[in-house]
């Protein structure tokens, strides 16, 4: 036995002795989801042991190193604990932008006092952050940004306002671009901050979207003081710490393609809608359909497995997380078109018990928004013509 299938049989014991039964079925909402903060709020107490758990063996951040909170696994046992976890449908212990997003540019660009400080809090679910970096006049063109923030001698200063802020009415801090340098060039004089959301001057509005949900806001910055020490990277140099986490984002957010524990969706449909006499979905062409999806998934799934392998080996192309992104994005619209398709004309109704509030029909309209959050489709679609198939003039 090599050491690797000794580990695998340790962590396969481990999950099956600590992760609750509750936590093994699949989500069914967002109130499944856990994700932590000063005031975290838990479904049930198998929520709050699962994620308790994994943070005291640092498997919610399984390939940090331990001296900040994470497992210290090396990227092969990183993919073990993973694939245990999928094979007893265990679900993420904690939904994290600390995790996904600002954990990676901390490790890369953050002082030793920073990473001391805040990188262990989010491995134990103890802070929740949201992301400012789109604004008004800023979306595609994220350069153009003009929240600003002046130096005081003794902290900064930040004046502006940010949208699209992803669940910034719960979050407790925010990782935020600003421009440091009104005079230089737009790509320059922008440095990325950290402050508390809960600091004088910072307010958020909820955003409604056509999904009839808000976790979207607008936040304004009115004079808020940020001490010195919160600048992340050099002064003047954020655009480069904003690219790196961008990264990291598209991954996270091309994830959505993979879809919740890797059931296949006809046989899933098939269940809910009935078989026909030889054990098939009855409809043809919606047969059709969701065998084309399948395959597309499987190729998706098996395209992520190298791309995560081919990242932590640092050998990542710096531009396949714009294709993963905008691979993942469109299967997840296309996987709720189906689920759309199958429902036929019940599949739009809206508010009734029968439909949980209309649950398919408020994330089938949540997935127009998967082609604009992170960069919008043609921005990836842009950065893989020139960067990857490098097409003349792209």
């Amino acid at each position: 036995m090599t050491d690797l299938d000794a580990f695998r049989q340790a962590t396969r014991a481990w999950l099956e002795a600590n992760c609750p039964p509750e936590m093994r079925e699949p989500m069914r909402d967002e109130s499944d989801a856990v994700w932590g903060g000063r005031n975290p709020v838990f479904k049930n107490d198998a929520q709050k042991k699962w994620m308790d758990a994994m943070a005291s063996r640092g498997w919610t951040v399984p390939d940090w190193p331990g001296d900040y909170g994470g497992g210290g696994l090396s990227p092969a046992e990183t993919k073990v604990v993973r694939q245990e976890m999928a094979a007893i449908g265990a679900r993420n212990p904690l939904m994290s932008f600390g995790i996904s997003m600002l954990g990676p540019a901390l490790l890369k660009y953050g002082t030793e006092e920073q990473k001391k400080l805040f990188l262990p809090e989010i491995a134990r679910g103890e802070i929740r952050w949201c992301q400012g970096y789109s604004e008004p006049g800023a979306g595609s063109d994220l350069a153009s940004l003009q929240t600003r923030c002046e130096d005081k001698g003794d902290h900064w200063l930040v004046n502006g306002q940010k949208v699209w802020t992803s669940y910034a009415d719960q979050a407790d801090w925010i990782f935020c671009l600003v421009r440091t340098d009104p005079q230089a060039p737009k790509h320059k004089g922008i440095s990325f901050l950290l402050f508390d959301m809960a600091s004088p001057g910072v307010s958020t509005r909820p955003i409604l979207l056509i999904s009839g949900n808000s976790p979207f806001c607008e936040t304004f910055f009115d004079d808020v003081q940020v001490p010195k020490a919160q600048l992340v990277g050099e002064l003047n140099k954020g655009w480069d710490v904003a690219k790196y986490l961008l990264g990291h984002e598209r991954e996270m957010i091309s994830g959505m393609g993979l879809g919740g524990n890797g059931e296949s969706l006809g046989a899933a449909l098939a269940e809910r809608l009935g078989r026909d006499d030889s054990g098939r979905l009855a409809d043809p062409l919606l047969r059709a359909d969701l065998a084309r999806f399948d395959v597309d998934s499987m190729a998706f799934r098996a395209m992520s497995e190298r791309f995560i392998d081919e990242l932590k080996a640092g050998q990542g192309h710096p531009a396949l997380p714009s294709m993963m992104k905008y691979a993942g994005t469109e299967l997840n619209k296309d996987r709720h078109e189906l689920v759309m398709a199958a429902g036929g004309s019940n599949a739009l109704e809206w508010e009734s018990d029968s439909s949980k509030g209309g649950k398919a029909a408020r994330e089938w309209l949540r997935t127009k928004a998967n082609s604009i959050e992170g960069g919008t489709s043609e921005i990836q679609l842009g950065i893989v013509a020139k960067h990857i198939l490098q097409l003349p003039g792209a």
